[in-house]
């Protein structure tokens, strides 16, 4: 019996940039017993797969470590997901419910390996840039250079040796990795371009020249460095926002904990002004709470027993007690920052057409430079020196650095622009593929709507609505049911005082009774109070009017009369109408697909006006969302994250709607943390703005390169534009992918 192989994740210290991922992909691939590797260089993390084997872990920590400059630490195994479990968000006493939606775990391709490589064997970037390995070599570089500068001043006859020394302070590191790279599969590495650049400069006497372009490309890889600290610091600088500790209330008595030690089921006090140590549930108190840190929801919510809070957010100005409903390792911060890690080892299909593009790219360049160097004084009797010389700076102008960092720069960056605004996506393929959808198909309970009845319209017959809702709540208190609940939360928005009931009972699929203030009431649905009491024509007609509009409807009977009507409504969400309308006007078609009756469904979709299919079974969305696909449309299929799995998988892209539940964020190509219809409209549009950014970058870095190349066989430009152009334009890439970071969308 051949066992499964399993995956461990690490955190790779010492890389920021594509080149770091082929030199630790090739390393860790020689391992015996590793299946495959994915690393993201802008995460700083690997996946490897690999067999049953124990030691394995060690022989990989110790591979990555003999690369130089880099080391590698298991991550703690993740907790598995919980079961999707059915979810029901009923509709009302005689109205069917609609099934919410799984997702369908996708898998993002593996991590290529990029085709070329840069000294990255400078240790972590992090920490002052001054105090760090690369720092302190370029600094010694330039120093160096600088007195061979001076002293070529006042003996002329030593520059030459000078500056040959202040070359090999730097070139000597980069000798070693270009060595390192061959030996690893890639001959073709920028270091080895170098390599070969300084050595001809020196032989054909530009010593100057390529001391200075040596320097000038250690300033590079490190503003390079910096730049990827700097992006990989967007994303985890989520973590900061979980306070250090918590208050936690143990035995009748308030401690300060480490948060860090909260466990399950844990209770917690949070103070006015006070961040929010875990995700909870509130216990007791109602406040205000600001979650634009983590959901970038601009609008605080005032929230109160019963409702979920995230570790992160901000509590406003009152005092709650909440019990804890995931341990720190798994709160939905910890959640966010690991979801977006994993979806930056996924490349997306650009990023993979590059670094196939460039395996042909460098060794036609040097091919080219070759030719340069040789074929105009063998055929053409030019000077050699001025021909090699131009062939030298070509191999620096053939470096892919800035075409291959260019896709991943933007990936990356576009990935944690839309975790830091409650939008996740696994991997670049889902970023990508998002902003070329065309219709999607929404699920209507907890999707399109919030996902819980609402309390729309009080009829008495009787007295005035206030009354009326104070009895039906009276009867209700204690009660779990949805409709129970909308009724109770209305009672309380309103502030409608709720008499004690005595006698209370349940009746099974009909509703409940008891007495409050001497009468006798029941309260339940038409079928029922019909079944009671002769309901006069007037108000039967009021019902029928209730029902065609999708509302569920409770009769109220007070010794045996009628005292009025309840009706109610799962109610679309406050955004849903202006979102439809954004995805409208981005191209998108969107549609209604649900399980719940039709009349219900149509008149949701009548007033958020869109079509709809209704009483649909989860095969019946699964041919739906097929038959949209034959028809040209790239789909995306859009629920609440608990059923539904088959239109979900054979959709393009699968979204979950909500907030943040398990089942969500770990299984979903994409979800909506805070659960607005609107952020569809931005996930597409984040998705159209990362492509442009790509196709930009792509520009730069072939668009410099062409004009260098021009100039150089002109012989305008020589060796020191040359790596400005790479550097440089490496340096342009980066920046502007890292726009993506504070962009509006």
């Amino acid at each position: 019996m051949v066992e499964a192989a399993t995956s461990t994740r690490y955190r790779v210290e010492g890389m920021d940039c594509p080149s770091c991922a082929t030199r630790i992909t090739n390393a860790v691939r020689r391992v015996p017993g590793v299946e495959d590797v994915s690393v993201s260089v802008t995460a700083g993390t690997m996946t490897v797969r690999h067999g049953p084997d124990a030691g394995i872990g060690e022989a990989v920590m110790r591979q990555v470590g003999t690369l130089g400059g880099y080391s590698a630490t298991a991550l703690p195994p993740r907790a598995p997901a919980p079961a999707a479990q059915e979810h029901h968000a009923c509709c009302g006493h005689s109205h069917g419910h609609d099934h919410g939606e799984d997702e369908h775990a996708t898998e993002g391709p593996g991590a290529e390996a990029g085709l070329h490589n840069h000294l990255h064997d400078q240790g972590p970037a992090s920490g002052s840039w001054w105090r760090s390995p690369r720092g302190v070599l370029t600094i010694a570089c330039g120093l160096t250079l600088g007195v061979a500068y001076l002293l070529g001043q006042a003996v002329p006859e030593l520059a030459h040796w000078a500056f040959t020394a202040a070359m090999l302070v730097g070139l000597v590191p980069i000798a070693r990795r270009a060595l390192v790279a061959a030996t690893l599969g890639t001959p073709f590495s920028i270091e080895m371009l170098m390599v070969i650049a300084a050595i001809g400069a020196t032989i054909i006497g530009a010593t100057e020249e390529a001391a200075a372009v040596v320097l000038l490309f250690l300033i590079g890889e490190l503003l390079e460095g910096v730049a990827a600290s700097r992006a990989r610091a967007s994303i985890q600088a989520l973590t900061h926002l979980v306070p250090a500790t918590a208050l936690l209330e143990r035995g009748g008595r308030t401690q300060e904990v480490p948060a860090a030690s909260l466990g399950l089921g844990a209770t917690i006090l949070v103070r006015p002004g006070d961040r929010i140590a875990a995700d909870g549930e509130i216990l007791e108190g109602e406040s205000v709470i600001d979650e634009a840190p983590v959901t970038g929801e601009s609008t605080p919510k005032r929230k109160g027993v019963g409702e979920p809070v995230f570790a992160g957010t901000v509590n406003g100005d009152g005092v709650l007690r909440l019990r804890v409903t995931a341990a720190a390792e798994d709160n939905t911060i910890a959640r966010i920052v690991r979801l977006v890690e994993e979806a930056q080892e996924n490349k997306a299909p650009t990023e993979r057409f590059i670094d196939r593009f460039s395996r042909f790219y460098t060794p036609l360049v040097l091919v080219l430079a070759a030719l340069v160097a040789v074929l105009p004084p063998l055929l053409a009797g030019g000077a050699w020196g001025e021909w090699v010389y131009k062939g030298l700076a070509i191999l620096l102008i053939g470096c892919p650095c800035a075409l291959v960092i260019s896709t991943p720069a933007a990936i990356a960056s576009g990935l944690s622009a839309g975790a830091r605004r409650g939008l996740l996506m696994k991997g670049g393929a889902v970023l990508e593929g998002l902003g070329s959808i065309t219709a999607i198909a929404l699920d209507k309970t907890g999707t399109l709507t919030e996902g819980r009845p609402r309390v729309t319209d009080l009829l008495p017959a009787e007295g005035d609505a206030r009354a009326l809702l104070s009895r039906a709540a009276a009867l209700e208190t204690g009660s779990s049911h949805p409709l129970a609940l909308a009724i109770l939360a209305r009672a309380e928005a309103d502030g409608v005082s709720v008499p004690p009931a005595s006698g209370s009972a349940a009746l099974g699929g009909k509703g409940v009774t008891g007495r409050v203030g001497g009468e006798s009431l029941f309260l339940g649905s038409p079928a029922a109070a019909k079944a009671r009491m002769a309901l006069p024509a007037a108000w039967q007609a009021r019902i029928d009017g209730l029902n065609g509009e999708g509302k569920s409807v409770s009769v109220l009977l007070a010794d045996d009369r009628l005292a009025g009507i309840i009706a109610m409504r799962d109610e679309p969400r406050g955004d849903a109408r202006a979102g439809l309308e954004a995805l409208k006007a981005a191209g998108v078609e969107p549609v209604m697909l649900t399980g719940d009756n039709r009349r219900t469904g149509e008149a949701i979709g009548a007033a958020l006006g869109l079509p709809v299919r209704a009483e649909l079974l989860p095969e019946d969305k699964q041919r739906i969302v097929r038959e949209m696909q034959v028809k040209g449309r790239r789909v995306a299929k859009v629920g609440d994250g608990i059923n539904d799995a088959p239109a979900l998988a054979a959709a393009d892209i699968g979204i979950a709607m909500g907030g943040g539940t398990d089942v969500a964020l770990e299984t979903a190509d994409a979800a909506v943390l805070h659960g607005r219809v609107m952020d569809l409209s931005r996930m597409v549009a984040l998705s159209r703005a990362t492509m442009a950014n790509i196709r930009q970058n792509i520009a730069i870095a072939l668009g410099l390169k062409a004009v260098f190349l021009v100039t150089t066989i002109l012989g305008v430009t020589g060796l020191w534009p040359a790596i400005l152009a790479d550097t440089g334009a490496t340096v342009l890439v980066t920046a502007n992918a890292m726009r993506l970071l504070t962009a509006r969308i």
